[in-house]
């Protein structure tokens, strides 16, 4: 099912020619016009011109792209309007699902998301009605580092600005476009709003999906794997009144080292003061889990360091080395046994890839996994007069692409860790009768249910780690490689 309110209202910011600020994609008659030619301008302003041009074509084509999509997304949100639906899903070869129908679905962005409900309403009750103000804060973005308690006071206090989004989302005091996730902020504003309007919140019958994100997840894997209790402390895997930030921590860590390399006269270190921040180091953090390299380090940083206008170009470049490498520093320092985990798993997929055969493992719940990654092939196709060649990548008449497999087995093999736990989660949430969803690591159910979730979703990532993962990946290895 999808919001009515929710939907007239994207529908008319669409039609309102859209809204960056809103996420709602302009058409691209809003792209600003380049300069036009004139006899008087000279070479190197023509060229100038011309890559002007250049871009605002780009720009068009990109702004039309994104138009088109957005209203075939609108069209299909209206068209099952108040209607029932379901979403089939697909398992790839780690195990991951992902959602069949390809434009809308729960994976989309801040929009999509914010039009679906769950068919099937259940009352609120006393904790319903409290976790369906905490989702609503967390979606704002503007409590991250406080407590729960914090959080629901922070609710109580906003509850004339929730009240006044969900009445007028577009002509009152929009404190919802003040959100990290507008439109679900603004679905969860009128949900509040209907159910404090209903009477009795704890009986409002409440559909809206209510969201349990998991906390840098890959590194909760590789935390609970090495049995890292600093890591793990990091990364949420430890009871605290406050939630921990990985991302901070790290950013902490990081303006330490920093801070030590000035004492000393490091010159950039003393040129990176007050630029060391959670949103610099943020992506780089995320994706260490997933095998990124010093130079994509690098480039992920750079791209942060760009809107930094006191330092130079040439300062950036060399300021982003430094920093990934204190990145990497401080994970080590972190999560200890992280990294001899990746070299494990990296190690062992070179000399079985070098050997002439695939990677292949056997998931906690039995799914046998194959990495298809092959030397690339041509095939040549002839139709109609014409050849044509194409190139096939996981022909199994190829030998394995040893770089390929090798750089994709930590990531791999953390994901399918992570498609189990959801799996496990899914299993028993339908034993319990409680609705589930998930976009990976983030879950969802009702807002009556979520404790209950939680509670399942903890028992069943303790008892996947209470297995040997590894002694078992090791021993199957060593069954199925041990004669190469």
């Amino acid at each position: 099912m999808n919001l009515e309110k929710i939907l007239d209202t994207v529908i008319s910011v669409f039609r309102d020619s859209g809204s960056k600020a809103l996420d709602v994609p302009q058409p691209a008659s809003a792209c600003p016009h380049p300069p036009r030619i004139t006899s008087d301008v000279s070479r190197e302003e023509l060229a100038q011109i011309h890559r002007e041009r250049a871009a605002a074509r780009k720009m068009q084509a990109e702004m039309h792209s994104l138009r088109m999509d957005m209203l075939y997304k609108l069209s299909i949100a209206d068209k099952v309007r108040n209607e029932i639906f379901w979403f089939p899903h697909n398992m790839d070869f780690r195990g991951r699902v992902y959602p069949c129908p390809p434009h809308f679905n729960h994976f989309g962005n801040d929009v999509t998301r914010s039009l679906l409900l769950f068919a099937r309403g259940m009352p609120l009750g006393e904790e319903g009605f409290r976790w369906l103000k905490i989702h609503l804060v967390n979606l704002t973005g503007h409590k991250k580092r406080c407590s729960v308690e914090e959080r629901l006071q922070y609710a109580h206090d906003m509850l004339p600005e929730i009240m006044d989004s969900a009445d007028k989302p577009l002509d009152g005091n929009k404190w919802w476009q003040n959100s990290d996730e507008q439109w679900q902020t603004l679905a969860s504003c009128m949900e509040v709003t209907k159910a404090i309007r209903s009477g009795d919140p704890t009986s409002y019958i409440s559909h809206l999906p209510i969201h349990q994100d998991g906390s840098c997840n890959g590194l909760q894997h590789y935390a609970a794997l090495g049995r890292d209790l600093i890591g793990a402390e990091q990364v949420n895997l430890h009871p605290f009144d406050i939630p921990q930030d990985v991302y901070s921590g790290v950013a902490q860590m990081v303006e330490e080292l920093r801070r030590q390399d000035a004492e000393k006269g490091n010159k950039i270190a003393l040129a990176l003061a007050g630029h060391i921040k959670r949103n610099v180091v943020k992506q780089t953090v995320m994706t260490v889990v997933y095998g990124v390299t010093s130079y994509g380090g690098r480039r992920q940083i750079l791209k942060q360091l760009r809107e930094e206008d006191d330092l130079t170009m040439d300062q950036k470049w060399f300021a982003a080395g430094y920093i990934t490498l204190k990145v990497f520093q401080s994970l080590r320092k972190m999560f200890t046994k992280t990294r001899e985990i990746q070299d494990y798993l990296t190690e062992s997929a070179w000399l079985i890839s070098k050997a002439g055969e695939t990677v292949e493992w056997v998931t906690p719940l039995g799914l046998p996994i194959v990495q298809p990654y092959h030397k690339k092939s041509l095939k040549l196709i002839s139709h109609g007069g014409r050849n044509v060649y194409h190139e096939e990548r996981h022909s199994q008449a190829e030998r394995p692409d040893t770089m390929k497999q090798k750089n994709a087995f930590p990531p791999n093999f953390i994901h399918s860790l992570d498609s189990t736990h959801m799996m496990l989660t899914s299993l028993y949430s339908q034993r319990a009768g409680i609705a589930f969803a998930s976009v990976h690591d983030c879950y969802w159910t009702h807002a009556s249910s979520v404790n209950q979730m939680n509670k399942i979703c903890r028992s069943q990532f303790v008892k996947l780690h209470k297995e040997p993962i590894l002694d078992n990946l090791s021993e199957f290895m060593v069954e199925k490689y041990g004669q190469l």
